[in-house]
């Protein structure tokens, strides 16, 4: 099954998406970071930890969900 997880906020859409074999947070269109794994990426964007879009926007201010399986699975292919 290939795709991404997406979570839509009043300021944007996140998304976390699987890349070369590693996860990548983006808000729109801004890549924040190269992660292990969904979660590990979801933990850093849920504490703000990922980089900042140029916005200057802090993940960790939108209500993102910290559980993976509260985001939405957009299956790709």
């Amino acid at each position: 099954m290939t795709g991404y997880w997406e979570y839509r906020t009043r300021r944007g859409t996140f998304r976390i998406v699987p890349r070369h074999g590693r996860f990548h947070p983006f808000f729109e269109d801004e890549d924040l970071g190269a992660y292990h794994s969904a979660e590990s990426a979801l933990d850093d964007l849920v504490g703000g930890h990922t980089s900042f879009p140029s916005s200057g926007l802090d993940p960790s201010t939108c209500g993102l969900p910290d559980e993976i399986s509260e985001w939405t699975f957009v299956r790709t292919g």
